[in-house]
This record gives C-alpha cells, structure tokens and sequence, in this order.
C-alpha cells in the first residue's frame, strides 16, 4: 500500500525539487491526521480512566502533531528557490523546523515527569475498560504505519527529519506498548504502577528530545558527511585520468540536496592552461552529473621531471614519514630566491594531534637540515580537510 502510494507520487512529480517537497508535505499530511486520531483517543480514555501514563502518551502524540505542522512548514519553505537574499537556496529550513520539533518533545517531557512526580507521590486508581486496550492497540497500529510511511519516504527523498520522524513513531510504539501492559496490570492486581509508568515514559521523552536536538544542531553546525560519500568521492577522483593526484578536500552542506565542495587538483606543470581548463571542467561537470555535488577545482601544478625538484620532494616525503607515519605531506616545491633555497609544502595533520605545530616544524626542520643541505623549511599545516 505504501510502495503504491508512492509510486503514484512518482508519476505525478518526477524528478527535481518539486519531488522532494511533495514528499515532504505527503508526510506531514499523513503525520498530521493520525496524529490527532491518537491524541483524540488517548485523551478521551485518559480523561475518563484518569490514568496519567495514558494523558502523557496522549500529549507526546500532540507534540507530534505540532511536529507534522512543523514539517509541513518546513518543507514548503525548504522548497523554495534560491534569491538574491538566500542564494544557496532554503534547504537548511529542514534543520531548523527539526531542532523547533525537539524543543518541544524535550519541554513535554519535563512537564510530565512533574506530572507522573505528583502521581507517585498520591496513587490514585485506573477505570479500566475494553475500550482502552482496543483504542491502545489501534494506536500501536497506526504508529507502526506511520512510521514505516515516514522510512519510506525518506529513503526516497534522502531526509534526516523524515528518518528521525520515523524513529520517533517506532519508538512511541514501545511507549504505547508500556502504557498498555501497566494498564492491564493494575486492571488485573490493582497495583497502582501508572506513576511510575508515566515517570519512565516522560524520561524516554526527554532522552528522545535531547538527542534529536543534538543531531539537528550538528546539521546546522557543519557536519563530516559520512564515510560512504567520502569513499565514493574518492574513487571517483583516483579514477580521474591525466591528473597527478588530489588533496584539501572540503565540502559545505546547505541541506540534503544542496553540496558545494572544493579540492586541489594537481597536473604536470608542462600542461598550457586550455588544457588544464579543459580538463577542470570535465571533472566539474562529472561530479555534478554523478555524485550531485557542485565541486570547485584548484589547480596545482607539479614538477615530474626536474631531478632537483623530485630529489626534494622523496626527501620530505621520507621525513614526514620518519616523525610519524599519518602524516601526508603535498605542493612539495623548491624556491631559489637570492642564493637562498626553501623548501616550501603543506603538511596534514591528524585532528587532536597532540604535538603541536610549532614543534613538528621544529622536528622537521632538524632533520630537514642535514638531508636538504641546509635548505630553509616553511610548512603550511592542514587539519580540517577530509582528504
């Protein structure tokens, strides 16, 4: 059912952003209504049993609702174009409305942990009745379907705040799951447990709010994509013909569909510059095609014929190696300048390294001496590049 509503979706808007927002708003549609099925329900028997853990999974459904809206919102406005005052486009709204839904789970979660507090500290007695495990069992239902839809759907669109939408779904299921089994068994013993279901609940709220905050923070902040893309990109550069090699990659993420990223490229310096044009386009144009990423090339050229210039390069690549073996050394150059040699390169460091610079140029430099023949050394370090 789900796999043909989504096929429908297909035919009807194909590919491209407008895709990706119908999606998005099919989502939050669908989040939306059932949503305010539950809490319609939950509130009702809450209210009638006066059962606290079914009143507190009933405003955890609320804040989805508010959820849905909010993903709504969120993908219309993601769905604009870029302007004159947004010129990379308005895809990091996704972000944003993520980190506004995770406040308010998190601020729902307090108050029901005072609420089901209060409850501990004065038991009052459940109204059971078939009526609340049949609406408990439906919404265990229709939260599994929910969530499954919101799966789906980000795995056609490549969504983080559907795929945390999802997991919020599967994991209400597991709350409901508790509400129902505490329900039966006060029904059943009169053990007045709903406290402290209500209390374990509220905690799971809490957890749950704290870390989607966290992980849509850190897609505000900049995040190292994951490895996949990384190795992906890889291969597609070794791949490259007529290149000697590359390094400082770096990419700039404003929303799911929207990567810039740059890299230096390095060539045979022999080549004239149409030919490095031409071959920097080609590559460009590439990576747009194939891996949807917008990849800006610089240019290095290098030296592969000059015993002078090859004899320097072997010599820093052995004592970078010598000082420790992670390092990676490039741009490898020697200047003459006024009787005076330089040997100037870039060297990557790990992050957190616990030597710092000051100290590896001082090693460097010491053993530099005597293999370059006195040769002066000048190292620009590298840390934040993923390759």
């Amino acid at each position: 059912m789900i796999k043909g509503i989504l096929h429908l979706f297909e035919k009807k808007y194909g590919e491209g952003k407008d895709r990706r927002t119908s999606y998005g708003i099919f989502a939050g549609i669908i989040g939306l209504t059932s949503n305010l099925l539950l809490v319609v329900g939950k509130l009702s028997i809450g209210f009638f049993s006066g059962s606290v853990s079914i009143m507190a999974d009933a405003v955890n459904n609320l804040s989805d609702t508010i959820s849905s809206v909010v993903t709504l919102l969120g993908f219309y406005i993601a769905g604009k174009p870029a302007d004159r005052e947004h010129p990379y486009g308005h895809e990091r709204f996704e972000y944003i409305s993520g980190t506004f839904v995770s406040l308010l789970i998190t601020f729902v979660g307090f108050q029901f942990l005072l609420t089901s507090i209060d409850r501990i500290r004065e038991p009052q007695s459940i109204n059971f009745n078939w009526i609340m495990l049949v609406v408990l069992l439906v919404s265990i239902f229709l939260k599994v379907w929910q969530g499954l839809v919101y799966k789906n759907i980000a795995g056609e669109i490549d969504s983080n705040a559907l795929i945390a939408a999802s997991k919020d779904s599967l994991n209400d299921v597991f709350t409901t799951v508790t509400v129902l089994i505490s329900t039966v068994v006060e029904g059943i013993t009169g053990w007045r447990i709903d406290g402290y279901i209500g209390l374990l609940i509220a905690g799971y709220i809490i957890y749950s709010g704290l870390q989607l905050i966290r992980e849509f923070i850190n897609e505000l902040i900049g995040v190292r994509p994951d490895q996949e893309k990384i190795d992906e990109m890889k291969k597609f550069l070794s791949a490259v013909q007529g290149i000697v090699g590359y390094h400082d990659l770096m990419l700039h993420q404003y929303g799911p569909n929207k990567i810039f990223a740059t890299v230096h490229i390095e060539i045979d310096d022999r080549w004239d510059l149409n030919r490095a044009h031409q071959l920097i386009d080609q590559i460009e144009v590439a990576f747009k095609e194939q891996l949807e990423v917008e990849l800006v090339c610089h240019v290095d050229p290098v030296n592969l014929y000059d015993e002078k210039q090859q004899f320097v390069h072997q010599q820093v690549k052995m004592i970078v190696k010598e000082i420790d073996t992670n390092f990676k050394a490039h741009d490898i150059r020697l200047v003459d300048h006024e009787g005076k040699s330089t040997v100037l390169f870039d060297l990557v460091v790990p992050s957190k390294y616990l030597i710092s610079d000051e100290e590896i140029l001082r090693m460097i430099q010491i053993k530099a001496y005597d293999k370059l023949e006195g040769c002066e050394v000048e190292i620009t370090f590298d840390h934040n590049y993923l390759l």
